[in-house]
């Protein structure tokens, strides 16, 4: 069966329109960066409803509340999920995200158990440059936005 996630993208207009990211924590993407970085998200749980999975995720991974008005993006498919989003204009200072943890066995067959951020870090970015950073099956949420935005 194929999983459902939900998030939200914020974008602002600087000198340039520009989205927020985020890095995924834990150790196996603490040295990635290219390709790795996404919008804020979460898979659902049980029937709640998309919308509110993706204002949830947000608030999870980054410690911020979205607010109206929002625009709906395309539903896109990554790996083995699909993944319904949708854009609302903010602000705010990367360095002040505060995001939710989880817990691992780190190292692998330690026994030990660790916790990780989801989120290790948030930026900026604009459009050729979250084109290179984000994780290429949510290429067509920044395109979508691109189009409702002209």
């Amino acid at each position: 069966m194929v999983k459902q996630s939900a998030g939200l993208l914020m974008y602002r207009h600087h000198a340039e329109l520009e989205v927020l990211l985020v890095h995924p924590g834990g150790p196996f993407w603490k040295k990635r960066d290219a390709g790795v970085w996404s919008i804020p998200k979460g898979l659902v749980e049980g029937d709640e409803d998309l919308f509110h999975t993706a204002c949830r995720e947000f608030t999870e991974e980054t410690g911020l509340t979205p607010h109206p008005p929002f625009l709906e993006l395309p539903e896109i498919r990554q790996s083995s999920k699909r993944v319904k989003a949708w854009a609302f204009a903010g602000d705010c200072d990367p360095t002040q995200i505060r995001s939710n943890s989880f817990m691992m066995e780190w190292p692998p067959k330690s026994g030990q158990l660790q916790e990780f951020p989801e989120v290790d870090h948030a930026n900026w970015f604009t459009i050729p440059r979250a084109q290179h950073c984000l994780i290429k099956a949510q290429l067509p949420l920044l395109k979508s936005l691109c189009d409702q935005l002209e």
